[in-house]
């Protein structure tokens, strides 16, 4: 037997005080049952006897805990009890995803919530069941620590997909506190927190999807002269005006080189920040030497993608409004300036509605790559209330993205404090 190496984290709970205690894996741990290896084909989500556990959804979907009575896991198409009881799943066992086109390979899951529940690993998995017990949580939390993670990325193989096995599993070191009463609290910590984590991904999924509600009933479609839902006060038809006729598009960087970027005192506006935000960001420029033969951007102009990889996110649009000089357009957009006046967010959130997504996805070309076309974009039509009924719906969706950031900056911010108490609560 190993002599045992004793060590402590750098943040524990009040009253604890012992070295933790580190040991070998397999001295640890067996591998107790087999798994399976059924494609995503074989199941369902329907119905069936027994649950399996496939290596995807513990790469994506799971969390650090996967919960029988709350995850969403598939059920094994035309299975038998017979074929697969002997390779049931018990609480506290850790299911590894065993490969990976990335270094989250060796991700794990602990098993919670069993009760009349059967339950399988698939395909790409192992099964860990420790030896004597441990409190609950406190494994799956451990297990996917920076500290025992970083382990697996020193045993791994594979090229384009990265593999761990059982016999390197068995290679690695795991640290844990003899006293139980500290492995309880430091799972229930991480417990809370990955249920405050979650309660607040949920809000935030609820006021996105909100958002898209709005969207589709807050702009006219098929051909209307109203949208379904309006502000009190406003009757008049809307408008329909075709871009070109209220509009030029210019231009972004030319002539460039890789050497021009990365440095100088003038900024440009990156093709990422024109995809990811209906209102383009000063937090996602990047530099570049000032050029007086490039256009600059102005407050008003409208920024659009011109290819992507599938037709559904061509001509992705995206609003300046900022007086900032020394600003330039990345070479993979284009640019459009109204001649008219809009109100800034009416126009963003207009542009971004699924009537107007769905005009500029008819208009993508291509095949492995899709792309856009100045003169086609200036024939799609828009629809343009009087200005004072922008106003309202452009502050209304300003409201609302200001919500959505702020949940999601809150969001960000526990999903930090959770990786630095990972890194800190374990050895």
């Amino acid at each position: 037997m190993q002599t045992k190496k004793r060590e402590s984290p750098s943040l524990r709970f009040r009253g604890y005080t012992d070295d933790w205690e580190e040991r070998k894996f397999d001295e640890c741990f067996n591998f107790p049952v087999s798994t399976n290896s059924l494609s995503r084909a074989l199941l369902n989500y329907d119905e069936g006897d027994i649950q399996s556990v496939h290596y995807g959804d513990i790469l994506i979907k799971y969390p650090a805990i996967l919960n029988v009575k709350n995850d969403k896991i598939p059920y094994i198409t035309d299975s038998s009890f017979e074929k697969y009881k002997s390779n049931l799943l018990e609480n506290g066992d850790l299911i590894f995803a065993d490969a990976a086109e990335d270094e989250t390979v060796g991700k794990a899951v602990e098993v919670n919530g069993l009760t009349e529940e059967n339950l399988v690993a698939g395909l790409h998995t192992i099964v860990a069941r420790s030896k004597d017990k441990k409190a609950e949580f406190f494994l799956g939390y451990y297990i996917n620590s920076n500290t025992y993670h970083r382990q697996l990325l020193r045993l791994i193989q594979g090229s384009k997909v990265s593999s761990i096995s059982k016999g390197n599993l068995q290679k690695t070191l795991v640290s844990f506190p003899k006293d139980f009463e500290e492995q309880q609290k430091i799972g229930s910590f991480f417990k809370q927190l990955d249920d405050t984590i979650a309660l607040h991904q949920r809000k935030l999924d609820l006021l996105k999807e909100q958002k898209k509600g709005f969207l589709q009933k807050m702009f006219p479609k098929n051909g209307a002269k109203i949208p379904e839902l309006r502000f009190e006060g406003f009757s008049d038809d809307w408008e329909e005006r075709k871009l070109g006729d209220v509009g030029d598009t210019f231009t972004g960087l030319t002539g460039k080189t890789k050497e021009d970027f990365g440095h100088g005192s003038a900024k440009f506006v990156t093709y990422v920040n024109v995809f990811q935000n209906p209102i383009a960001t000063l937090d996602q420029l990047d530099a570049v030497e000032i050029d007086e033969k490039q256009n600059q951007v102005q407050k008003g102009d409208v920024f659009f993608t011109t290819s992507s990889e599938t037709p559904e996110e061509v001509g992705m649009s995206s609003v300046w409004t900022y007086d900032t000089k020394n600003v330039y357009l990345n070479s993979f957009t284009f640019g459009y300036r109204p001649r008219v006046s809009f109100d800034l967010n009416y126009m963003a959130s207009m542009l971004r509605s699924p009537s107007i997504r769905k005009k500029i996805t008819f208009l993508a070309q291509g095949i492995s790559r899709y792309n856009i076309s100045k003169t086609k974009m200036l024939e799609i039509e828009i629809p343009a209330p009087n200005l004072s009924e922008q106003k309202k719906i452009g502050s209304f969706f300003k409201l609302l993205d200001d919500t959505i950031a702020l949940h999601q900056r809150k969001l960000d911010f526990l999903k930090e404090q959770k990786k630095g108490f990972l890194q800190k609560m374990f050895v």
